[in-house]
């Protein structure tokens, strides 16, 4: 492996170790995620259930999948662990205006990426934009103010 490659990874390996130890602490009550496609919408919290290592943690999602207007959609998750991707699996279709509940796991580790994304009919094949449940806030701290004298 080549000193750039060795580099590159390092870095990435220290950002997903960051935004890790930062969703930890963030993402306890429950972040909002939202998705959308056609007539329908999805929409929850997502928040991590913390493993007894850096590599056990559980993804944990909640929503509802709503429909305003004809026609089925289907709301489908993906998840990509150390960049290979998982099948993507369908969670709640909604035929007809409505609410669908949804709720899922999914194993979580700083390598972890997980999407969802709505889809019209129940195939995969027309659908919105993929939107990411692992994409955490990192909280700022505030300037001290010893430092600012």
């Amino acid at each position: 492996m080549n000193s750039r490659t060795l580099k590159s990874l390092t870095v990435a390996l220290a950002s997903a170790a960051t935004v890790m130890l930062a969703a930890t602490s963030s993402s306890a009550a429950g972040l909002p995620w939202s998705a959308s496609h056609g007539n329908a919408t999805a929409d929850g919290t997502r928040s991590l259930e913390k493993g007894s290592g850096i590599f056990s943690s559980t993804l944990v999602v909640q929503g509802e999948l709503k429909n305003t207007g004809p026609g089925c959609y289907s709301l489908w998750s993906m998840a990509i662990h150390d960049l290979a991707p998982t099948p993507a699996r369908k969670l709640a279709t909604l035929c007809g205006p409505g609410s669908e509940p949804v709720s899922f796991k999914t194993h979580y580790a700083p390598t972890t990426t997980a999407l969802v994304y709505i889809c019209k009919d129940e195939g995969a094949r027309d659908c919105g934009q993929q939107m990411s449940l692992t994409t955490w806030p990192i909280k700022q701290t505030a300037p001290s103010t010893a430092a600012a004298e």
